[in-house]
């Protein structure tokens, strides 16, 4: 499959370098301990005070909460599922300061073209990981010196898969999903992680032994061989430790360790504001009061509206 992401060009990562290295600096001084010991010696925050407003902002995010893992996870019909998927998603992440790996699994059943996808890495103040279900009937798109390739569409109700996956940090289970879905994630706010730290135990429930069948045939594309798949039924499990396929040409070392830089602040600042508070709606509202900045990063979780900004000249060249 043939993508060509036309207009990329690495002058904007100077920009990204002198904007990302001012945040940091500013990030760093001294001055947020000292506001948190005066903020916390003359009060308590109350937890309830803002938790339905804080809430409508996660479901209006595509997300709900999980007290029990303290993680958000994708909703299952939330905004995101009309903006479909294309390569064009992937090269435009590390900007967006999320910094993961991507694994794209391409096959072919019944007169259509799936991509079955998981992802890994620090998503800005987060870390999570994704299992995604695509497909299209329609021909691939070109858009002269912008993108050219194939869109998906995200899989409608009657193609929902069971998934699960346990996302585990340097052998550490950190989050467990598992559900009838499109879209499976699982998002932990302010856990700063390296891609090369995680690995995900994945396990996709096929329709039947023909899909199963091709999606194996796609695996082995990838680069999986069929010893390394645990096949149970229609069942395929998969470790996804290191990216088989070609990652994102916007993943530069030197620039995924500057962004990383900014998230691991951005993180050490939340656990350093909200180690005192045991509930989710405390702590946010310990974060709006002592660091605004760092509540405005906060909610963006996972993937953001910036992200498929590029929807808006795709959809036009969509049937």
């Amino acid at each position: 499959m043939t993508q060509f992401l036309g207009g990329i060009s690495f002058y904007p990562w100077i920009l990204i370098i002198l904007v990302s290295a001012l945040t940091i600096a500013a990030l760093f001084a001294p001055s947020i301990y000292e506001r948190i010991k005066k903020w916390q010696s003359t009060r308590r925050v109350k937890g309830k005070a803002d938790s339905d407003e804080l809430y409508e902002l996660i479901e209006e995010a595509g997300y709900s909460y999980d007290p029990v893992q303290d993680m958000f996870y994708s909703n299952l019909d939330p905004w995101q599922r009309k903006m479909g998927y294309c390569r064009l998603y992937d090269e435009a992440s590390a900007p967006l300061n999320m910094i993961m790996d991507c694994e794209p699994i391409y096959f072919e059943y019944e007169d259509k073209r799936w991509l079955i996808e998981l992802w890994k890495g620090q998503y800005g103040m987060t870390t999570g990981g994704e299992i995604g279900v695509y497909n299209t009937e329609g021909p691939d798109i070109d858009i002269p010196g912008y993108f050219s390739g194939t869109f998906f569409h995200s899989a409608g109700n009657d193609e929902l898969l069971y998934m699960s996956f346990i996302l585990a940090k340097n052998g550490r289970a950190l989050i467990h999903r598992r559900d009838k879905h499109w879209w499976l994630t699982g998002f932990k706010l302010g856990e700063f992680s390296e891609p090369s730290e995680l690995t995900m135990y994945a396990t996709i429930a096929l329709k039947n032994t023909s899909m199963r069948n091709a999606f194996v045939e796609g695996l082995k594309k990838a680069g999986y061989k069929e010893k390394e798949l645990l096949i149970d039924g229609n069942i395929v499990g998969l470790v996804f430790d290191e990216p088989r396929t070609s990652q994102p040409l916007t993943r530069i070392p030197e620039t995924d360790w500057l962004i990383q830089r900014k998230n691991e602040i951005l993180c050490d600042k939340y656990q350093e504001i909200t180690r005192d508070y045991d509930s989710f709606p405390e702590k946010m509202n310990a974060i709006r009061e002592l660091a605004p900045e760092v509540y405005d990063a906060l909610l963006e979780i996972g993937k953001t509206r910036k992200l498929f900004k590029a929807f808006d000249k795709i959809k036009d060249y969509l049937d």
